[in-house]
């Protein structure tokens, strides 16, 4: 049996690197073909910014807004004070979600049309959903959903259905009066899980929900909010005029990413796809710590420079941390077998630590959808949005993040991720990060993984991710990546 399994093991590893081979090389084509730089051709020595997207800009202030109750509050803040107009682009928003859970509060499809009877603009922009009804949301409950946006006849709603085959449009973003922007991974619904949640993470009755928003002031609002109005003018035929640039309003210069497939839009025929290169900009330049939050982790060239860099460490103390969910939404088998790979290239060194959160109070235990898309290198990068590291996301679905070097925002939104998840308070883990990685986030996931495997009950949120095993389908990743790019 031995020998069975381990030849199935090397039949399986070869077949998976002979298909990972042809995902990398029809990335290549594709890319070269569009005019773009292919993944193998982009600048080494490039300091973490994304050529041909959006240019970095200056003073600009950013707030992380972490967790659901946190993001929504502001969202909801924003709008009820719009002058002028809202606009709000998402893969799905529910009319009855509410951004807050006050006693008496609105639900969002009558908070937009009360700031539209004040004389406000609102436009909203949501995916049409899939052609077939395979899956959520279906383009009869859009339609519904846009009825009931628009039944006041003050609120504009327009349904986007441009999107590449078996993909979507997945950025979620707000604009205010041009002044201040939402751009992050939380969608204004409860669809496969109510995003309103916060720090503690109490279980619930519905799962739990761990997500990341940024609200921006300065002069990239500008192009979040000319993003829209490009996405906007081509969908709802309806011309807008050309936001303006905000005045800086803070230190911190920032970059707009995106992915936005080629032959969607007349804008952009050739596409954008920022976020790729973005991502491989700062991970073929980190040194000591790679740590990503994401709903998935399944592309294939980020694998690449994350096996890279652990097979040959550019420090002795280099450590990649990554938090997932414990059963993504899809491709659940695909992360798993990536993660193998990066098993396979630590070689039990203890550089990678794979692990998820749930909800813990005393007895009671619930979980926790890991929803956010967050990287950050050798606290002074920072990326977050809607972006996946998926091929769905890198080349196929409309997506929005920003990127920023400012260190200090990068270091402190480390300090406060950390702490929600090894709760712990910011002084206790403010040290060397190869340290606290090995003292704290090691020692506490390994023990909650042994008391999860002997049947006794959690005592902390955070847990090693289980049976990462070295085949985990190793197949069904690059399968995956040849189906879906298309």
């Amino acid at each position: 049996m031995g020998a069975i399994g381990s030849a199935v093991d090397r039949l399986d590893a070869a077949l998976g690197s002979g298909l990972e081979a042809l995902v990398r090389r029809h990335h290549q084509r594709r890319l070269r073909g569009l005019g773009h730089p292919a993944v193998a051709d982009l600048p080494d020595d490039a300091p973490g910014w994304a050529p041909g997207d959006t240019p970095p800009r200056e003073g600009n202030h950013v707030d992380v807004l972490i967790d659901g109750r946190s993001a929504l509050r502001a969202i909801d803040e924003a709008v009820r004070s719009a002058r002028s107009h809202v606009h709000i682009a998402g893969w799905h928003l529910e009319p009855e979600f509410r951004l807050t859970r006050n006693p008496g509060e609105p639900a969002v499809a009558d908070l937009l049309d009360d700031v539209a009877r004040r004389g406000v603009d609102v436009r909203v922009l949501l995916w049409a959903g899939p052609p077939l009804p395979f899956f959520q949301p279906t383009r009869r409950s859009v339609q519904r959903i846009r009825r009931r946006l628009t039944a006041g006849g003050r609120v504009r709603c327009e349904l986007d259905a441009r999107e590449r085959t078996l993909h979507c449009h997945h950025e979620k973003l707000v604009v205010v009066d041009d002044e201040v922007a939402f751009v992050g991974g939380i969608d204004l619904s409860r669809l496969a899980g109510d995003r309103w949640d916060h720090h503690d993470h109490p279980p619930r009755d519905t799962t739990g929900w761990h997500d990341v928003a940024a609200r921006l002031r300065g002069p990239v609002v500008g192009d979040v909010a000319a993003h829209f109005r490009s996405r906007w003018q081509e969908v709802a035929g309806e011309p807008l005029p050309a936001p303006t640039t905000p005045p800086p309003a803070g230190r911190s210069t920032v970059q707009l990413v995106r992915t936005v497939p080629e032959k969607t839009y007349g804008f952009a025929p050739r596409g954008y796809f920022g976020n790729l290169a973005a991502y491989h900009a700062i991970l073929t330049e980190a040194r000591r710590l790679v740590y990503l939050e994401n709903q998935f982790l399944w592309s294939i060239e980020i694998v690449d420079l994350l096996v890279d860099k652990l097979r040959r460490p550019p420090d002795p103390d280099f450590r990649v941390v990554v938090l997932l969910p414990a059963r993504p939404s899809n491709g659940k088998d695909t992360t798993r077998g990536q993660l193998a790979r990066l098993l396979d290239a630590d070689a039990d060194q203890g550089r990678l630590l794979a692990t998820t959160v749930r909800a813990v109070d005393g007895d009671t235990e619930g979980s926790v959808y890991v929803h956010a898309k967050v990287g950050i290198v050798d606290d002074h990068w920072l990326t977050l949005g809607s972006t996946n590291l998926n091929e769905h996301s890198l080349y196929n679905d409309t997506e929005v993040n920003i990127v920023t070097d400012d260190r200090e925002l990068a270091r402190r939104t480390r300090l406060r991720l950390w702490s929600e998840h090894l709760q712990l308070d910011e002084s206790e883990i403010d040290g060397d990060t190869t340290e606290v990685v090995d003292r704290y986030w090691k020692t506490i996931a390994a023990e909650q993984l042994r008391r999860a495997d002997d049947g006794r009950p959690p005592t902390h949120r955070l847990v090693q991710l289980p049976a990462v095993s070295r085949r985990s389908e190793r197949l069904e990743g690059p399968v995956r990546g040849l189906l879906v790019d298309g």
